[in-house]
């Protein structure tokens, strides 16, 4: 999975971005141009647990790859230029970093802190860009219809793309579509951006962190759109944790009233707008997460660990992390009649613990 750091200048998105290769100790897979992009590891409370049960050679965490795109610094370019769209394509969610800290040193290019202005400033030009598009892509299909012997599969594209032009240009937004399979595939060939998960992330100052629960509250209220969340985030504290130790880590919150970094719940609610969740495999060797999508069954999470054990499934031992740190260990569990023998089309919970049995 791919998440897009995006937002105005000076708005603190390099800091988030910064912030999450620290506390990740990760290089840049790639800086091409004014892109760069790293794989982070997500933070998981409950594989830090079962690392220390297991003690295992290595722990592996699940991860996801975060991009902070570099845009212009000229207030008057639109959010959406063409470098934009060539890289937009290949993101399956974004992270909208918007400011809400004053500082005279460093001036907002609009002049002024307005959160929700900025907010809306995005769904505008995010509606305009898929609008623009959708235009010249039905203007396309109309001209491949003329040509085309096989018209069925066409005229099904070219409904479906009027359906989401007529929509945007009623002034509405994608994000609240409940897609068929059909538009589920056009989706990924398409990339509209009203289509995508959207975080807003509310950059606050230190001197905001008692005001800023009613500041989201009210624009949670205004901004009610179905995948999108808004959050709020410090920047500049979120830098200072990820230079920390654990035991620092735990002090400097404490002395700032924050109950978890912010860093590991956006994170965390990136998982739950794209629909994914975690499941482990444990061990001497190795204590992991694999990231699936919600859902799946137990054969396509085995496929997800190794495609043999998709093709030779036979059962999955199954023990939810919770039950386990009750009990305290495979013994107990099965003890207490939380361990379980599933087969094939048994739906994988968040926090499973599985071993594959295949052939």
């Amino acid at each position: 999975m791919k998440i897009g750091i995006i937002g105005l200048p000076y708005s603190g998105k390099t800091t988030f971005y910064k912030s999450l290769k620290a506390v990740d100790q990760s290089e840049d897979k790639q800086a091409r141009g004014k892109t760069s992009s790293s794989i982070i590891k997500v933070p998981d409370e409950r594989l830090d647990y079962l690392t220390q049960v297991f003690n295992p050679k290595r722990k592996v965490h699940a991860t996801l790859e975060v991009a902070d795109f570099m845009g212009d610094k000229d207030p008057e370019i639109p959010t959406f230029n063409n470098k934009f769209s060539t890289v937009a394509k290949n993101f399956d969610a974004f992270i909208l970093i918007v400011r809400g800290f004053e500082d005279p040193t460093i001036p907002h290019i609009k002049a002024t802190i307005d959160i929700e202005r900025d907010i809306k400033t995005f769904l505008e030009d995010a509606a305009l860009f898929d609008l623009s598009f959708l235009e010249k892509r039905i203007e396309n299909i109309e001209k491949e219809l003329n040509r085309s012997k096989n018209k069925e599969q066409i005229i099904k594209t070219r409904e479906i793309l009027r359906k989401w032009y007529e929509k945007l240009l009623s002034g509405s937004l994608l994000f609240d579509l409940e897609l068929t399979k059909e538009e589920l595939l056009l989706q990924k060939n398409y990339q509209l951006l009203t289509l995508k998960p959207l975080i807003i992330a509310v950059n606050f100052s230190e001197d905001s962190i008692s005001s800023s629960s009613l500041i989201i509250n009210n624009l949670r209220e205004k901004f009610k759109i179905k995948n999108i969340s808004i959050e709020p985030f410090f920047a500049k504290i979120e830098y200072e944790l990820s230079q920390l130790n654990e035991e620092e880590t735990k002090e400097f919150m404490e002395n700032f009233g924050l109950e978890e970094p912010a860093l590991s719940r956006l994170l965390r609610t990136t998982y739950e707008l794209l629909g994914l969740q975690s499941f482990f495999t444990v061990g001497e060797d190795e204590c992991r997460a694999w990231t699936i999508k919600k859902g799946m069954t137990a054969q396509e999470a085995a496929g997800v660990i190794h495609s043999d054990f998709y093709q030779k499934f036979i059962r999955a031992e199954v023990v939810h992390f919770d039950d386990f740190k009750v009990c305290g260990s495979f013994a107990k569990c099965k003890e207490k009649g939380v361990f379980r023998l599933e087969g094939k089309d048994y739906l994988v919970q968040d926090g499973d613990i599985m071993h594959i049995r295949h052939n």
